[in-house]
């Protein structure tokens, strides 16, 4: 019989393995069928019950009917339309999807700490809840599994993601903002067009769409509190034309980024008075309209305190990264959960020296660190209230 310890680094060593099994399998969000078929596979072998939620996502809980808090613990499960550029033995089989932002490691370590959990389902002060959630990546999978009701009956959830601006060993857990909210904006700037000759008989677009990008620049720094994080990008400006041709059009893209639901709408409306001034005062039309993205992710005070005195416990308090500016202006549809009950997300540290796991998330050279299962184990076994 297996000791504690054994079934430990048994699980630990399985955990590495599933991990590079979903590596090479990537789905993009609301794609998931084989992730989620994987997922439920590995449950049915531990003897964990489940139930789809949102489609491609699943719910699994240990201990249903022990008396203490209902903690739930998220993973998200998709990848991102990207063709890897690793070489690693288990790089991506499948053609321009690869799992770039971690979201392999996020799942396989989920399915470690369940697989511990179930070992020790006699010992646990209340139920757990095992999140496997689909579409993180701009899908807002994490709205489809609250609707399908992943949160009825939880007291308290946290999630974390692998960053690898942070050092391994260490973590950032602030209380309030963590990640930022995202919006995407679309600016159609309408004129009218002709020969480029003869400037003084068009409306020009490209010139309009030239002067709101600069003026845009400017809400940040002259409307936005410098105290609140806020950043407006301008990312693509589309006129297609000829060298001889002023265009009837230009379609301007970009992105919002904030940290407090009031540096939301304060964004919106300055954009809005700006596009529509600067085309009035260039003689053209222009329409401004937003695709929401995610709210930012605020942690509870006394949730991140929990998950700091976790982790802690395991690697001291000089663990807690200090250096990392924060809020991280990336957006994670984890605020939604936090919009609806209790809880905290970790940022967890994953350069080790090894290139693929210094560059950025959604790069096509990035690969999840295995070194990260077992430490995020023990800090989700000891949230739920079990001593390893």
């Amino acid at each position: 019989m297996l000791s504690d310890l054994d079934q430990w680094q048994a699980i630990v060593a399985t955990a590495q393995q599933w991990r590079r099994q979903l590596h090479r399998q990537p789905e993009l969000g609301w794609q998931e069928t084989q992730t989620a078929a994987f997922i439920r596979a590995r449950l049915d072998e531990l003897g964990i019950t489940w139930r789809a939620c949102a489609k491609t996502g699943t719910l699994a809980t240990i201990a249903a009917d022990a008396p203490g808090p209902h903690i739930a613990l998220r993973g998200d499960i998709d990848a991102l339309p990207i063709a890897e550029q690793t070489d690693l033995p288990y790089a991506s089989e499948v053609p321009g999807l690869m799992h770039a932002c971690g979201h392999d490691g996020h799942t396989a370590t989920l399915l470690a700490v369940g697989a511990w959990l179930q070992t020790q389902v006699d010992r646990l002060p209340g139920p757990v809840t095992l999140l496997f959630q689909p579409a993180e990546e701009g899908g807002h999978g994490a709205a489809a599994m609250i609707a399908d009701g992943a949160l009825k009956g939880i007291d308290r959830i946290y999630g974390w993601h692998n960053w690898p601006a942070i050092p391994v060993g260490q973590m950032v857990c602030p209380d309030g903002a963590v990640m930022s909210g995202n919006d995407v904006f679309y600016i159609n700037v309408t004129g009218r067009g002709g020969h480029s000759s003869q400037p003084e008989l068009c409306a020009d677009p490209v010139l309009a769409a030239s002067a709101i990008n600069l003026n845009l620049q400017q809400v940040v720094s002259r409307r936005i509190a410098p105290q609140r994080p806020a950043v407006l990008s301008v990312t693509s400006i589309m006129a297609p034309s000829a060298d001889n041709v002023i265009p009837d059009c230009a379609n301007m893209l970009g992105t919002i980024r904030f940290s407090h639901p009031e540096t939301r709408a304060i964004l919106h409306q300055a954009m809005q008075e700006i596009v529509e001034q600067t085309a009035q005062a260039y003689g053209v039309s222009a329409e401004l309209k937003f695709e929401l993205g995610y709210g930012a992710t605020l942690n509870h005070n006394a949730e991140a305190d929990q998950m700091r005195s976790a982790w802690t416990r395991e690697h001291g308090t000089e663990s807690l990264d200090t250096k990392l500016l924060m809020p991280v202006m990336a957006a994670e549809d984890f605020s939604d959960y936090l919009n609806v009950i209790p809880g905290a997300f970790a940022l967890v540290g994953t350069d080790d020296g090894v290139p693929a796991h210094q560059v950025s998330c959604h790069s096509s050279r990035y690969d999840f660190n295995d070194a990260l299962i077992e430490p995020v184990m023990r800090l989700f076994v000891d949230l739920v209230g079990v001593n390893r």
